[in-house]
Order: structure tokens, then sequence, then C-alpha cells
């Protein structure tokens, strides 16, 4: 089983080192606006460049008497820097460093997520060409429908694996916003030169207008496109799981070399993979949730989406993160059984045909409704009696003042079904 999983740099992306690392990038692009402005001295700015840093744990312990997290931080940065640490957060609240940083991190872990979506396409690619006249039956509400090919359903989860990847890239756009406008966004005790140059240091755009925070429908966004994702992830793993029950078993999910499936069964190969999927799935469908209701604060802000932000957005990105190389490693290594699969098309003996006959016969001057119900009438014997459906319909003496032998026959050819299997991958994958 191939299984590209990226969590070790998703998760350092959050941890503390990196985060105050990104607070301290957005202080120092702050202070070397404010030297291009001839507001701090270019020595005060070497300085600052040269002594800036911190330390975590002493962030903490200060954080433990001071109760506020950002005055923290910069104590511990003037403990290093020394006197010119009075020109570091200049005109700055908080929330100028702490949403701009943010914005920074979110950015970046798009990008992760950005990556893993185009790694799971190439492999639904692969999969829906190799799978592309694998012949299966389609099922709706469980139950036989039409036949179709395997490889229709990696073209179908391909198409809304782009469609992620599109919604990714807004959301990406939508975070990637700065605010360095002050205590209410009125620019009150910082000229507004300094947003557009730190903002564009830091390949961020200004937010047009804000309160004390980047307005938080942005974040609702971002993590709306982790449910999305999420979803679709989990759409694909129950398909798997269902064809992976023991009375259907048409593909089931890698088993290596050693893997037990059950403490008290030594037969069983569970899919626990796509079981997982499905309930991590649930989780970031939650914090997406939690984050529409972060967009309601008080008046210019209060901090009661701060606490819920520092569990949601790390644990989303980094799920999805996870789920998005489980699957692309599940499917990479999928186990397909094409003779089951005929096998189970050939257990509703040809009923799949009835739309075919239904619409032969139609053609033939019967009305709809009794064609209809001539074909249901057989079509229940056939279930009833376990009996091919095709026979029932040629012993019809109904049925044959309208279609003979060899009509039938060519009704259930299975190749009428596959005809448009082409034009449907070029509409999704192109001309190559």
């Amino acid at each position: 089983m191939i299984e590209r999983y990226t969590r070790k740099e998703m998760g350092m992306l959050w941890e503390p080192q990196n985060r105050f690392q990104k607070w301290l990038d957005v202080e120092i692009a702050a202070c070397e606006a404010w030297a291009e402005l001839g507001k701090i001295p270019k020595s005060a700015l070497e300085a600052i460049k040269k002594k800036a840093g911190f330390d975590v744990g002493r962030i903490d312990e200060i954080e433990a008497v001071v109760k506020h997290d950002v005055i923290a931080f910069l104590t511990s940065v003037a403990e290093k820097v020394g006197p010119e640490s009075r020109f570091v957060h200049k005109g700055l609240t908080s929330s100028d460093i702490v949403d701009t940083a943010q914005s920074l991190l979110m950015k970046e872990a798009a990008g992760i997520i950005i990556r893993d979506l185009k790694h799971l396409m190439a492999v639904l690619k692969e999969q829906a060409f190799r799978y592309k006249e694998t012949v299966c039956i389609g099922r709706s509400h469980g139950v036989h429908a039409e036949p179709m090919t395997f490889g229709l359903k990696f073209a179908l989860w391909f198409e809304e694996t782009k469609r992620n990847l599109d919604r990714m890239e807004r959301a990406k756009k939508a975070v990637s916003v700065g605010k360095f406008s002050g205590a209410v966004g009125t620019f009150s005790n910082i000229p507004v030169a300094i947003e557009e140059k730190v903002c564009k240091k830091l390949g961020l755009r200004p937010e047009p207008i804000a309160t004390q925070v980047v307005q938080r429908d942005r974040h609702a966004e971002y993590l709306a496109t982790l449910g999305i994702i999420g979803a679709s992830i989990e759409k694909i793993a129950i398909e798997i799981r269902h064809l992976q029950r023991t009375e259907v078993l048409e593909a089931e999910e890698p088993f290596a070399k050693g893997q037990k499936g059950s403490s008290a069964m030594p037969h069983k190969r569970n899919p626990v993979g796509c079981e997982n999927l499905s309930g991590l799935a649930r989780i970031v469908r939650a914090n997406s949730l939690a984050a529409m209701e972060n967009v309601a604060l008080w008046h210019e802000r209060d901090i009661s989406h701060s606490s819920v932000e520092r569990v949601i957005i790390p644990d989303s990105t980094i799920l999805i993160d996870y789920m998005l190389n489980r699957l692309t490693g599940i499917l990479s290594g999928l186990q397909v059984y094409p003779e089951r699969m005929m096998e189970n098309l050939n257990r509703s003996y040809g009923l799949y045909n009835s739309q075919n006959v239904l619409l032969n016969l139609t053609e033939k001057n019967m009305s709809r409704e009794e064609a209809y119900a001539l074909v249901q009438k057989n079509a229940m014997i056939s279930w009833k009696t376990r009996k091919q459906f095709k026979g029932l319909l040629m012993k019809d003496k109904e049925v044959k003042q309208y279609l003979s032998a060899a009509e039938l026959n060519e009704i259930f050819d299975l190749k009428h079904y596959f005809n448009n299997v082409d034009y449907l991958f070029r509409r999704v994958f192109g001309k190559a």
C-alpha cells in the first residue's frame, strides 16, 4: 500500500515555535515599513533584525502572569532586543499581528492541501483509465440499476476532486489578507502606507476594511471548503466500504502483509482505513460549523472566536492532509475484482435491461403506460422465480407482437451501455 503522509510537515506548521516565528516575521516587517517612512531609526531597525527572537518556555512563564499571549510574546522579544524594542509593535493592536500571522499559516496550509489534492487527482486519473472498460453494475438505492464501467466511478471522483481543488484555491485566496489598521480598524495610530507595505512584503493583500480583526467569513469559507473536501473523501470511502462487503466483494482496500482484521476472527479483512476516513470527516464537518459560529462577533470584535480557532484550524488542516494522503494510498493499492463484478451483474437475471425494453416497445407505438406495465409484470416474475428476464420476454405473447427474438437479443447486448464512455472521459479528462 502506497501512502504519502505529510503529517509531520503540516503538524510542524502549527507548532508554537513556528506560530511565534510568524508573529515575529510580521512584527519585523512592520518595523521595516516604519523605517522606510523614516519613523524608526535605521540603526534601531538593524538592532531589532539582528537581536529579535523569543523563547517559547519564557513566553509561557510570562503569560502565566499577564494572562495575555501577545504581551507575553512581546516581552520575550524585548528581553532579547533591549532598548530598541520600544519600536516593536508601534501603532499596532494584537489582532494586527495574530490575524496576519494566522493568514500566513492558513495560506501555507492551503498550499500543502492543494498539493495533496493534485496527487489524489493523478491517482484517480490513472485508475479511471485502468478500469475504463471494466464492466460493473450501477446501483441506485443499493439495488441493481444499469451496467456501467468501474472507471467511470474514478472519473466521477476525479471531477469532484477537481472542484475541491478550485474551492481550495479560492479559499486560499480568501484568507490571504493582512490587517494593520489598529484598534478598531480606523488607522488611528498607524499610516495606511504601513499596511500596504507590510502586506506586500508578506505576500498578502490588505483587508479592504476591517474592525479590530480580519472578518471571520473568510475563515468560515476556508473551513467550509475543508468540510466539503472531507465529505468528498467520505463519499469515496463509503463506496469502497460497500464494495468490500462479503455479499458484494467487487473491490477492497489494501491489506498489508502481517495485518490483522479481528482479534477474534482470523479470517476478517475489514475496510478499517475507509471507516477511519468516514469518522474523521465528521470532525472536519463539525469544525466548519464552529467556524460559521465565529462570524458573528460583538461590535468591532470580541475574542470568542480565538479559542475556537486554536482548535479547529490546526485540527482540520492536519486532518484533511492526513485524510487525503490516506485515501490516495488506499486508491493506489485498491484490490479490484472484475470477475466478481460480472457475477454480481448477472445476479439480477438481466433485469437491468428493463428501461431499454420499455423504450423499444414505445418506439413500436405502444403507450408508455402499457409498455411499463408489461415490462414490470415480467420483471416481477423474474425476481420471484429467479428466471432470466430475456427468456420470459421471449415467451410473452404480447411482447412478441412488438419485438422479435433478434430485436430482444440486440436490446440485451451489453455494448449498448458503453457507447458514450469515451465521450464522458473526454469531457472529464480532455482529448488527451
